[in-house]
């Protein structure tokens, strides 16, 4: 019964800890130090920035820019996620819905509780979502693909396959397939991906590759705790951390930032750059995932030595009892 027990608790706590990983990024979800530029005279916007700091403090990290192209350009290079301009003396508020429809549509609200009249600020989308999915739905739910299909990999390498090398071989062939796969449902069936489908299709396979070679890595080292915590970092922190179904600004403090760091985050934005922006901001992501996979490339070399070593000290002790 003891046995029972003991399982019950673990299973009883491995339960929270899933539901805390989902459930506390979405419920504790607002704005935070969302980028942001206002556009026109330097009196007009020191107002605004007043405004806004009064009404919504702490949510905005605001740029102040001259003209209504500095302000675009901000937002094309994904320096801020939007822009309020008064270069007309009517206020526009500029979005950008391919970066993130949740900010876009809190930039609406804060933009209209900011007019004098209800509906007065008119709103243009710079680079919005594909006519397909105006909302954003399927690149949000490729979310959990994009790590499953590491996690998958991995673990079934694992258990078919004998060697490192034929692992890790298998890890690579199969980021480039599931990479072509993913953005073929992606981008030509569902819709919701813009941008080159070749590029697009190497962002995920790089995704997919730095999970599971670093998986691979761990399991190799450590056995299958190794696999076990390389999973779970990646489902219970990446996932939820990853900020592709909102922004990493509109989680927790702190939290979303980590997540960029983690291969599921940094893929997340990674593919927004390729697909919307032309792969503006595509940098620190890219090195992220590489970072990841040449970690997980590390890892299982220095597991195949540890391997190589052990035999050659196994051969030597029964030399050295006999003498």
């Amino acid at each position: 019964m003891r046995k029972v027990a003991g399982v019950v608790l673990l299973l009883t706590a491995l339960l929270s800890l899933i539901m805390v990983a989902f459930a506390w990024p979405a419920t504790r979800a607002g704005v935070h130090d969302i980028p942001l530029a206002v556009a026109g005279p330097a009196p007009a916007t020191a107002q605004l920035v007043q405004q806004l700091e009064a009404r919504r403090p702490g949510a905005f990290d605001v740029r102040t820019v001259a003209d209504t192209a500095a302000a675009e350009r901000l937002i094309r290079d994904r320096e801020v996620y939007g822009a309020i301009d008064l270069t007309s003396g009517k206020p526009q508020l500029i979005v950008a819905s391919a970066a993130s429809p949740a900010v876009a549509q809190a930039l609406q609200q804060v933009a209209q509780g900011l007019s004098a009249t209800p509906g007065e600020a008119a709103v243009r989308d710079l680079v919005p979502l594909p006519v397909d999915d105006p909302r954003g739905a399927g690149l949000a739910a490729g979310a959990l693909p994009l790590v499953l299909g590491g996690i998958a990999a991995a673990g079934l390498l694992t258990s078919l396959v004998v060697g490192t090398g034929r692992r890790v071989a298998g890890a690579l062939a199969f980021s480039v397939t599931g990479g072509f796969a993913l953005v073929a449902i992606l981008q030509y069936w569902l819709g919701s991906l813009g941008g080159d489908y070749w590029v697009n299709s190497g962002v995920v396979a790089l995704s997919i590759a730095a999970t599971a070679l670093t998986i691979l890595g761990l399991e190799a080292l450590l056995g299958t705790a190794g696999l076990a915590l390389g999973a779970a970092t990646m489902m219970l922190l990446g996932n939820p951390l990853s900020g592709l179904t909102s922004a990493p600004e509109m989680l927790p403090s702190g939290w979303g930032a980590l997540g960029q760091y983690l291969p599921p985050g940094a893929a997340g934005s990674l593919l927004r750059s390729t697909a919307f922006f032309d792969g503006a901001g595509a940098g620190p992501h890219v090195l992220v995932l590489v970072v990841w996979a040449v970690a997980g490339l590390a890892l299982a070399g220095i597991a195949a030595l540890r391997k190589g070593r052990r035999p050659a000290v196994e051969a030597a002790e029964p030399e050295l009892v006999a003498v």
